[in-house]
């Protein structure tokens, strides 16, 4: 099994974060460890816990986006899907083929930037699913145009993207209480961490982008939102400070269930 190279001219954040990305699968960072077998027993359980997919995937097409790493192929790919991996990190990429080598699963990988993905077709797939990796791009509507470019009228878009707030606010609380930082923006990136922390990924270039530029922007590519929720991770009674405090104030991620309407053309925007 090898991994097709579809890469154009990636811009400045998409390099730095590439180069962060491979660093973190050499490293065996949490965000890059490859499935365990008991997750590979229950699947779907695993990727769906809110039940948004139906029960069944056998057979679907589904294109698992920025999403490399060895684990959600390998779910995907074990639940009965046909599945192709998008990423731009070739580290990530290579824990993708190793998992599929070892578990004996055919699963398409490609080297590539979310916001061009010319060797898949229109329509191709069934489903689409996208982990937290819009908050190191700029333009993420451009993101958003592919993945309707690539579903089939009627499939899904299953996201997750992190809070705005996730992004401006402080990480620690040395007062007892967290501070924002910073405005929403898709142009000047967030303070990179200074401390290991759970909330920011070593090395990356992040943007918070605002929510009418992820839930609007998913909608004006010709997407219907058909749910949302926040992955619960807080503990409001941990010590101040502490990830399980900070998400039980700040909730960290939204996820977002979309479907693929007959049509990618919007509607006009009207100004109030």
């Amino acid at each position: 099994m090898s991994v097709d190279f579809f890469d154009e001219s990636l811009g400045y954040e998409e390099q730095a974060n590439r180069r962060a990305w491979d660093s973190m699968a050499r490293e065996a960072h949490p965000l890059a460890c490859p499935v365990e077998d008991d997750e590979l027993r229950h699947p779907l359980q695993v990727v769906d816990e809110v039940g948004w997919l139906g029960g069944n995937i056998h057979g679907w097409k589904v294109l698992c986006l920025a999403a490399g790493g060895g684990r959600h192929g390998a779910l995907y790919a074990a639940a009965g899907a046909n599945v192709t991996v998008v990423d731009q990190s070739p580290g990530m990429l290579e824990l993708d083929r190793q998992v599929a080598l070892q578990r004996h699963f055919n699963i398409r990988l490609f080297q590539a930037s979310m916001t061009s993905m010319p060797m898949l077709r229109d329509g191709e797939f069934d489903l689409v699913i996208h982990p937290v990796s819009t908050c190191y791009l700029r333009d993420v509507e451009r993101v958003f145009h592919e993945v309707a470019r690539v579903l089939r009228p009627g499939g899904l878009y299953v996201s997750q993207h992190k809070q705005p707030m996730n992004l401006q606010a402080s990480l620690e609380a040395p007062n007892g209480r967290y501070w924002i930082e910073s405005v929403p923006s898709s142009i000047v990136p967030v303070a990179a961490a200074t401390q290991p922390n759970r909330l920011r990924e070593p090395g990356t270039m992040e943007f918070a982008h605002s929510l009418e530029t992820l839930i609007g922007g998913i909608v004006r590519a010709g997407m219907l939102i058909e749910d949302l929720v926040e992955p619960r991770h807080g503990d409001p009674n941990q010590p101040v400070g502490s990830f399980a405090h900070r998400c039980a104030l700040i909730p960290p991620y939204i996820r977002i269930k979309a479907r693929r309407t007959a049509s990618t053309v919007s509607a006009p925007r009207l100004l109030i």
